[in-house]
C-alpha cells in the first residue's frame, strides 16, 4: 500500500514539476516587453510559480524517490534508481540556485523598474540568461529522469 502511495506522490510530483517548468516557459516567453508595469506582474507571477509550485513539487519528487528506494529492496540493487536520485538532487540544486533564485531577481528589479519608470536592460540581461539555461537544463534533466524511469537501463550496482 505504502509503495502505491509513494508512485503516487512521485509522479505527481513530477507532474507539478514539469507543469511548473512548462507554465514558467510560457510566461517568459510572452511577457509582455513594452509595460513596465505589466511586465513586473508576470515577473511577479513567475516567482510565485517557483516558490509555491516548482520548489514544492520538487521536494516532493525528491522525497518520495528516495523513500520508495529505501522501501523497495530490488530498487537498492539496480543502478537507474540512484540515478534518478542523483539527478533529482541535481535539479533541486539547479531549481534553487538558478531558477528560482533568477526568478525572484528578475521580479525585484522588473518590480523596481516599474516603480522608477524606466528599465535598466544591462542589469536584467544576465539574469535572464542564467534564468533560460537554468530552466532548459531542469527541463532536460527533468525529461532525463521520466526517460530512465521509463526505460530502466540494467545498471547494476557494484558487490563488495
Amino acid at each position: 500500500m505504502y509503495r502505491k502511495l509513494l508512485k503516487l506522490l512521485h509522479e505527481v510530483g513530477a507532474v507539478g514539476v514539469m507543469g511548473a517548468l512548462a507554465a514558467y516557459l510560457v510566461l517568459v516567453a510572452t511577457a509582455p516587453q513594452d509595460s513596465l508595469v505589466e511586465y513586473a506582474a508576470v515577473r511577479r507571477g513567475i516567482s510565485a510559480l517557483t516558490q509555491w509550485l516548482l520548489l514544492p513539487s520538487l521536494v516532493v519528487v525528491l522525497i518520495s524517490g528516495l523513500l520508495a528506494i529505501a522501501a523497495t529492496r530490488a530498487y537498492m540493487d539496480q543502478g537507474w534508481p540512484w540515478l534518478k536520485a542523483l539527478s533529482t538532487v541535481a535539479m533541486f540544486e539547479g531549481t534553487l540556485l538558478t531558477v528560482n533564485a533568477s526568478a525572484r531577481k528578475a521580479a525585484e528589479l522588473s518590480a523596481a523598474a516599474a516603480s522608477a519608470g524606466e528599465a535598466s536592460p544591462e542589469l536584467l540581461a544576465p539574469i535572464l540568461r542564467t534564468e533560460w539555461i537554468g530552466l532548459w537544463t531542469i527541463l532536460a534533466l527533468s525529461f532525463g529522469n521520466i526517460v530512465v524511469a521509463v526505460w530502466r537501463p540494467r545498471l547494476r550496482r557494484r558487490q563488495a
